[in-house]
């Protein structure tokens, strides 16, 4: 059996839950991968859904080469991270690691201020105009396109959260195949929606029924 793998979130005020959960459910649920959360300080943040997440290392902590892949969700409001040199530093330290940085939405933008995306193609999801604004993003590899992926980066535009969750498992090497978490245009019987336990899985399930029962 393959040793487990180790990814990363990466968070910071405003980020957004809903665009990484296809990915990430994926690699803990599905496939029992870990995933350490990681953010400049160690204290609370709040995503922009009002979630509230502790995360588990702080950037100086952590080490980005230790990392099969590095998660960047989007934000509402990337100037916070932006403009946080601890955090910048630490993409800028993964940039020459190998690891795989997988950034959607907004948080391109990071990965340009860290010279991650110097001379790779990518996309994003924040409004031209900021583009425009900084001089580290390199506006002539800005491919306008769902999903980029370039070298040891994939980048996405929120929306296409499904397809960047896709792109990167197979990326990683998991098998989700052709129609990952997509159900447009399918028909389903009642034996479709009909779910059953495998023996094993239902002994287990009993085993673990009776410790809550026996309490009574």
């Amino acid at each position: 059996m393959e040793p487990k793998k180790t990814y990363a979130v990466l968070i910071y005020p405003y980020f957004s839950l809903q665009e990484i959960t296809c990915l990430t459910s994926a690699l803990t649920v599905w496939f029992g991968e870990a995933i350490d959360v990681i953010a400049s300080e160690s204290k609370p943040y709040f995503s922009e859904e009002g979630f509230q997440i502790t995360p588990a290392k702080t950037v100086d902590e952590a080490n980005p080469a230790d990392y099969a892949c590095i998660i960047l969700p989007g934000t509402i409001n990337p100037l916070h991270a932006l403009f946080d040199e601890r955090l910048i530093d630490f993409l800028r330290r993964g940039k020459d690691a190998g690891t795989l940085f997988a950034a959607i939405s907004s948080s391109p933008i990071l990965l340009s201020k860290a010279g991650v995306l110097d001379g790779r193609d990518f996309t994003a999801g924040y409004f031209m105009q900021m583009a425009e604004t900084f001089p580290f993003v390199d506006k002539s590899h800005f491919v306008h396109r769902p999903v980029v992926e370039d070298g040891n980066v994939i980048t996405a535009i929120g929306m296409f959260f499904r397809e960047f969750a896709q792109c990167v498992l197979n990326r990683l090497g998991y098998d989700v195949g052709e129609r990952f978490m997509d159900t447009s245009g399918q028909e389903y019987t009642e034996e479709d929606l009909t779910f059953y336990w495998t023996e094993e899985d239902y002994q287990e399930f009993l085993q673990e029924l009776k410790e809550f029962t026996d309490k009574d």
